[in-house]
C-alpha cells in the first residue's frame, strides 16, 4: 500500500504542470472601435500573445464595436465584473480620478509626440498609480488615437464661425470646451449613433480624428473637414482590479509588456493612415478646411480655464514642459 502511495505522489507531481496548464481563466476585452481599426487589429494580436506566452493559461476574446456597450458601459463594467480588460479614452476614467482628465484640455499637446512622451512621463505615472489606489484598476498602455478634426456640413474657417452649429461630442466635459467657447451647441450623442445622427440632421457637425472619420464613413454624411486639432487624443488599455489583483508579478508584466508592444503598433498605424487621409478625403470631394486654430485656442484658454474645469494648473504647466 506504502508503494502505491508513493507512485500516486509520483504520478499527481507529474501531472500538475499539464492540470494547470488546463486550468484557462477567460478573459472579455471590450471596445467601441470597428474591425477595420488598428485598436483592434492589435487588441486580437495582443490577445493572441497573452495567450501564447502564458502558456495558454489567459484566453483572451476580444468584443469589438460597442458589442459589449457603449463606452460608458464598458468602463463601468470593469468595477461590476462584466469585462475584465478595455480600451478607451481616459477622460472616461477620469469621472473616477478626475486628474487623468487634464489630457483633454484642449490644446494642451502640441502633437501626437507630445502626448506619447507624456504617457512616459512622471506626472502620467502618478495618476497611473493613483487611479489603481482609487478604482483598482490598472491602465497598462497608452495608444494615439489622432488629432481630433470637426466634420460639417457648413463650412467655417474659425471659431466665430462655429457659432449656434449644432456639433455631436462625447459626453464628457472637455470635449464640450471648445465648442462652447466658440459659441456653437454640443450635444451628447453615443458614438455607435453617430452617423445616423449626422445623416438625419439630429446634429449637423461631429468632431474626431481623420482616421476615425474614414473608419466610421463619417464622410459619407458630411460635406466639410475643419483640420481644428483641438484635441489631440489618445486611448488607454485598462485591466479590471478583479484580474489585476489576482496576477503574479511575472504575469503583471506580461500583460504590461504585451499591451504596450500592441499600443505601439497601432500607433505608427495611426500615424502613417493620418498622413495619409486629408488627400484621400479631398479625392472623395470633401472639402478639408487649414483653419485660423489660434483663434480656437484663444477662446478657450480666455472662457474655459484649466482650474474652471477642475484641474490643477501644476500639472497643466509639467505637461507643457515635456520635450
Amino acid at each position: 500500500m506504502k508503494g502505491f502511495t508513493t507512485i500516486a505522489a509520483v504520478s499527481i507531481a507529474l501531472l500538475a504542470p499539464a492540470g494547470q496548464a488546463l486550468a484557462q481563466t477567460k478573459l472579455k476585452w471590450a471596445h467601441v472601435y470597428e474591425t477595420s481599426e488598428p485598436y483592434h487589429k492589435w487588441s486580437v494580436w495582443a490577445a493572441e500573445e497573452i495567450k501564447k506566452r502564458s502558456n495558454g493559461k489567459f484566453d483572451v476574446q476580444v468584443f469589438p464595436a460597442s458589442s459589449l456597450g457603449k463606452e460608458t458601459d464598458i468602463n463601468q463594467g470593469l468595477q461590476l465584473g462584466t469585462v475584465d480588460m478595455i480600451i478607451s479614452g481616459p477622460s472616461f476614467a477620469a469621472r473616477s480620478y478626475p486628474r487623468l482628465g487634464i489630457a483633454y484640455y484642449p490644446f494642451i499637446f502640441r502633437d501626437g509626440d507630445h502626448l506619447l512622451a507624456y504617457s512616459k512621463s512622471p506626472v502620467f505615472q502618478e495618476m497611473v498609480d493613483g487611479f489603481r489606489q482609487k478604482t483598482g484598476i490598472q491602465i497598462t498602455a497608452y495608444t494615439y488615437y489622432g488629432a481630433r478634426h470637426t466634420t460639417s456640413n457648413r463650412e467655417f474657417k474659425d471659431c466665430a464661425g462655429m457659432k449656434n452649429l449644432k456639433i455631436r461630442v462625447p459626453d464628457v466635459p472637455a470635449y464640450m470646451a471648445t465648442p462652447k467657447s466658440c459659441g456653437a451647441n454640443p450635444t451628447p450623442i453615443a458614438f455607435a449613433e453617430v452617423y445616423l445622427a449626422l445623416q438625419n440632421g439630429t446634429v449637423e457637425a461631429q468632431e474626431n480624428p481623420l482616421t476615425t472619420i474614414e473608419a466610421k464613413k463619417f464622410y459619407e454624411v458630411q460635406k466639410h473637414i475643419m483640420l481644428t486639432g483641438h484635441i489631440v487624443d489618445g486611448l488607454v488599455t485598462q485591466i479590471a482590479p478583479h484580474v489585476w489583483s489576482k496576477l503574479n508579478d511575472a504575469e503583471k508584466k506580461l500583460f504590461t509588456d504585451i499591451t504596450r508592444e500592441a499600443a505601439a503598433n497601432a500607433t505608427n498605424d495611426i500615424k502613417k493612415r493620418e498622413s495619409e487621409l486629408a488627400d484621400e478625403f479631398r479625392k472623395k470631394g470633401l472639402n478639408i478646411v487649414n483653419v485660423d486654430r489660434k483663434s480656437f485656442q484663444d477662446a478657450v484658454l480666455k472662457t474655459v480655464t484649466v482650474e474652471s474645469m477642475g484641474f490643477d494648473r501644476k500639472d497643466f504647466d509639467r505637461i507643457q514642459a515635456i520635450k
